[in-house]
């Protein structure tokens, strides 16, 4: 049974959180700029396959065809 917050005491609480930071401390850490330069490249490499961009021929598009549709009125 997990144990939540609001049944521990402060000081479980602050030695949960003390444990948390110790384990955060040794995360490997790399900058923003670094990190965004790599999504762009990730992106801008995908962007030829990329069905929001280029779009869905209608030949592979399940939405389109003659399967009826939706009329409000």
């Amino acid at each position: 049974v997990p144990v939540m917050a609001r049944d521990m005491s402060d000081k479980e609480i602050l030695k949960m959180e003390l444990e948390q930071l110790k384990k955060e401390v040794n995360t490997p850490r790399t900058p923003v700029s670094a990190n965004c330069a790599d999504t762009i490249t990730f992106v801008e490499g995908m962007l030829p396959n990329d069905p929001l961009i280029k779009g869905v021929p209608d030949d592979k598009n399940p939405y389109k065809g003659d399967k009826g549709g939706c009329i409000i009125t």
